[in-house]
């Protein structure tokens, strides 16, 4: 029998225990241990939660906050809490400075804010004063003299809530989500239900999980990529393991212990996993490191949907047992699928993990957009790697080439749908601003350029080319797309991040950020001696080692594409600096530009001092 079809978000849950409620749904640490709710407790607790609210003055339309620095059962419920009486949930990154809580929650207009543990309170506690519509902050974990959550479950009026919740429309606003920006303040995304909920039906078909199997939750749920596979798992009946990416690896991480079936995640952690899995091979000797590169280099001329027969056939099969079996085990050996998105996955990485039996599907979409557009498929072997999949049956995706800057094919994506989002809070000039009528139909300018490419089954590929605005113009007139340079970069184990340089200049350089550990364990297995990365950043060895990364990569572009000079930084980027300069990284991994160009300006002058 079908499922029923929601129309408001905690429509899921409901739908869930008339199915036939879960004994443990949501589950997170608590002392170490995990505690794990029910469905039935977790609705109960936030019709309790949302009955609070209610005494607490808080109507229909209100704004509140939630921040926390890793994802917990409480989250969920409050989020519910907060549906249930048609507020607006305005979740906000742990990572901002209180200078950014402030804006949010003034423009926002937040009256309340729940925070989860370590300085939150007092981050959002020091912009109170600056935000007049603030009335109340409630910890999520007991802390002396300060509000906790428990404290505010009620039952005086459950029947309200009710009451509340038969009003709520599926076009009705479900939350505002500040999207992180590289440039300028954050804008609020308004997202309704609809919005939402379209978004997780369509992608929810494309995605292996089953009723019953763990699935585990570490990327933020106040980033909407995260929020709605949330949804689509409140659908589907996992069991839910909330948590953070500080103890995710290793014999005694969440992936050991939850042994997940699925997961989503960005890039960047899937490239540290491959660093360390890199690392250990370099580690082994005589024929265990023979085998472990052998079994490596299988994974080079791995595409979906490619047979193998005969002695190709075996030496697969035989690198799956020796080998790839110990990845997968490393991921609890469960995984039959990990979603990324929030930037371009490099396709080696998605290469050699899908090789050995963990399939990547790379996806691609914005807050604005609820957020999937694409989505590299996992059932029916509709996956390209190098792109970002094909579009979702609700979305119509076009390409915009009127600008004509661009390579042939290429333009800006533009896209249409119900899971785009119906504006930016309070800012109706900057929403007139990313959308374009054509042909009598509204589309939302993406702001990326990409083309569509032949793949499988005789569909259409969104490859992802660069972000307009991120489109760089040599001295010489001739546009440049950095981000395929700096993928290219990143593919290369002892790459941590890069960022190229070269707008009005006579050529492009790049910004190196090595990767401590990798350069390490290649520096041991060189003989060479460690000191600390300042200083070996300026040895020639090392110097020699990049340049052979950057004359590997060249080939690969075009005569003025390619890297002519580069800096290494003895630094790691992050998107928060524990010394509170401005943050290289925004919360989602993405370089902040403008950041870098004003930190690095001396280091690049330097690379054009004789150009």
């Amino acid at each position: 029998m079908a499922k029923p079809q929601a129309s408001r978000l905690f429509d899921y849950i409901n739908h869930q225990f008339d199915e036939g409620p879960l004994d443990k749904f949501a589950c997170s640490k608590v002392d170490g241990q995990w505690k794990c709710y029910s469905t039935q407790e977790v609705i109960e607790l936030s019709r309790k939660l949302a009955s609070g609210l209610l005494d607490q003055g808080i109507q229909k339309g209100d704004k509140i906050g939630v921040v926390t620095y890793k994802n917990r059962a409480e989250w969920v419920i409050t989020d519910l809490a907060i549906q249930y009486i048609g507020a607006i949930g305005v979740p906000m990154y742990p990572t901002i400075s209180s200078r950014e809580y402030e804006y949010i929650m003034n423009e926002a207009e937040v009256k309340i804010c729940f925070v989860g543990s370590g300085d939150l309170y007092d981050k959002v506690n020091t912009a109170k004063s600056k935000v007049p519509s603030l009335g109340l902050i409630i910890c999520f974990d007991k802390q002396e003299g300060r509000p906790y959550w428990e404290d505010y479950f009620d039952s005086q009026r459950l029947e309200e809530v009710h009451r509340i919740s038969d009003t709520i429309q599926s076009e009705d606003l479900a939350t505002i989500i500040y999207t992180s920006g590289t440039t300028g303040n954050p804008k609020g995304v308004m997202l309704t239900h609809h919005n939402i909920i379209s978004d997780v039906e369509a992608t929810l078909e494309l995605m292996p999980i089953n009723r019953g199997e763990q699935v585990l939750s570490f990327l933020p749920l106040c980033h909407i990529f995260e929020r709605a596979v949330l949804y689509a798992y409140t659908k589907v009946g996992n069991v839910i393991y909330l948590t953070g990416t500080d103890n995710l690896g290793g014999e005694s991480g969440d992936l050991a212990d939850v042994k997940p079936y699925f997961f989503t995640t960005v890039p960047r952690l899937l490239e540290k996993v491959y660093e360390k899995i890199y690392n250990k091979g370099l580690a082994l000797s005589g024929i265990k490191k023979f085998l472990f590169f052998w079994a490596l280099r299988l994974t080079d001329d791995f595409e979906h949907g490619k047979k193998f027969d005969g002695l190709d056939a075996l030496k697969r099969k035989i690198a799956d047992k020796l080998i790839f079996s110990k990845w997968r085990e490393a991921l609890g050996g469960n995984v039959k699928a990990i979603a990324t998105g929030a930037a371009a996955c490099p396709a080696k990485i998605a290469r050699v993990f899908s090789a050995a039996g963990i399939i990547i599907m790379e996806g691609y979409g914005l807050t604005e957009t609820s957020p999937v557009l694409t989505v590299n498929h996992y059932f029916d072997g509709s996956n390209k790697i190098g792109t970002v999949g094909v579009p979702l049956k609700i979305c119509d995706i076009i390409i915009d080439d009127s600008e004509g800057s661009y390579e042939t094919g290429e333009g800006e994506i533009l896209a249409a749908g119900p899971n785009i989002m119906i504006g930016y809070y309070k800012q109706p000039e900057q929403t007139d601003a990313v959308f374009k009528t054509i042909n009598g139909k509204k589309y939302f300018k993406t702001g990326d350029i990409g083309t569509f490419v032949d793949g499988p089954n005789g569909q259409k590929y969104l490859k992802i080319t660069d972000r307009k605005k991120e489109l760089l113009k040599t001295s010489g007139g001739k546009y440049v797309a950095p981000a395929p340079i700096e993928a290219k970069l990143k593919e290369e184990f002892v790459v941590e991040q890069a960022m190229v340089v070269g707008d009005k200049r006579k050529f492009v350089s790049a910004l190196i950020v090595p990767s401590p550990d990798a350069l390490k364990s290649w520096c041991e297995h060189e003989g060479i001696e460690w000191t600390d990365l300042k200083d070996m950043v300026k040895k020639d060895k090392i110097i020699a080692k990049y340049q052979k990364v950057v004359d590997k990569i060249n080939p690969e572009f075009n005569h003025i594409e390619q890297i002519k000079k580069f800096v290494l930084l003895p630094v790691t980027w992050d998107p928060v600096k524990a010394d509170g300069t401005e943050s290289e990284l925004t919360p989602t991994l993405k370089l902040k530009r403008r950041v870098i160009l004003n930190k690095y300006a001396n280091e690049i002058e330097s690379m054009y001092a004789d150009a």
